[in-house]
């Protein structure tokens, strides 16, 4: 049971946060959609019930993805989460396709949504939670790819570096950028069917925010099917991993180098060339120090190395120094 809860413990908090955020967001839209008869409050509950769900698998995904490698999976559970992803997708696909029903079914018979204030309070909830929620992932996304960035420069950073977060963190991110898109979406269709006579934007509404379900469904559904048929490391962590091995002076060149994405961990496999006229012990000695210090980064779970001498033809562009664990 101990260590069952140290699992619990790693497993990804974004979609932790997430689920039961929206869980209990699902449950106030939902309400103020039966209560209102809002087309634009039922997509954003729709949206909410199927982040509750979706964030709810990812977290069990992020937690089994923790397990140690076994003999049977040597190299560990990290693709474990891509899975649960992929059951996410399908969820997403669904809602969406009964959100942009309900949108066309109000374009063809337009209602009058009631009770103004409950749907402006619920929204106005939703906003919060989701942006709450979005901003958390936002800085999961730095902590994760390790980029320096503060304040309002979290934002930025986290949408150029959310390709490289790992595959839960990606999937709170896309749902809450959507959520809270398609709330703020919900706010503006909500305040015009009530104060217009312009009754189809509540449609229209509802069929945008489905759509952006559909794209979110798309983006994730790509980025796991990539995870699960395995997929080479970005550059930065290459270079990171050369860095690492260039920081031994007995090491001249990499002579092959591969690293594999399992979830959200790498496993690093290659070819170091060494100085010539060095012992087998020195080598093995210098070889078991550089994978120490890969096995130090916290992104890397498995590290193979080979050993041969110089050949004398540069084989790899040393990339710059970066700080190591």
């Amino acid at each position: 049971m101990g260590s069952f809860w140290q699992l619990v413990k790693k497993g990804n908090t974004s979609s932790a946060a997430a689920a039961i955020g929206n869980a209990a967001l699902a449950v106030v839209k939902g309400g103020a959609a039966l209560y209102s008869g809002s087309g634009a409050m039922f997509a954003s509950a729709m949206h909410s019930v199927a982040d509750a769900v979706n964030q709810s698998f990812v977290f069990a995904g992020s937690v089994l993805a923790e397990r140690q490698p076994t003999q049977r999976f040597p190299t560990g559970f990290g693709r474990v989460i891509n899975l649960f992803c992929m059951v996410a997708v399908i969820v997403v696909t669904v809602m969406a396709y009964e959100t942009i029903r309900e949108g066309f079914h109000l374009l063809a018979h337009p209602v009058q949504s009631s009770h103004f204030l409950i749907n402006l309070i619920a929204l106005l909830l939703g906003i919060g939670v989701d942006g709450f929620i979005l901003i958390k992932a936002m800085k999961e996304v730095v902590k994760e790819t390790r980029v320096e960035a503060h304040g309002i420069g979290v934002i930025a950073a986290a949408f150029k570096n959310v390709g490289r977060a790992a595959p839960p963190t990606r999937l709170v991110f896309y749902e809450d950028l959507v959520a809270t898109s398609g709330a703020l979406l919900a706010l503006i269709a909500v305040i015009v069917s009530t104060f217009t006579p312009f009754q189809l934007l509540d449609g229209v509404a509802t069929i945008i925010i489905g759509l952006l379900m559909v794209g979110v469904a798309f983006k994730v559904g790509y980025d796991n099917m990539v995870g699960l048929i395995g997929v080479a490391a970005p550059r930065e962590i290459e270079d990171r991993v050369a860095a690492i091995i260039f920081s031994e002076p007995a090491v001249t060149d990499i002579n092959r180098l591969r690293i594999l994405q399992e979830g959200r961990f790498y496993h690093v496999e290659g070819y170091l060339e060494l100085k010539p006229g060095m012992t087998l012990a020195d080598a093995d000695d210098i070889k078991f120090g550089v994978r120490d210090r890969l096995l130090a980064d916290p992104d890397i779970s498995d590290v193979i190395l080979g050993i041969i001498e110089d050949n004398g033809v540069q084989d790899w562009k040393q990339a710059e120094p970066v700080t190591t664990p």
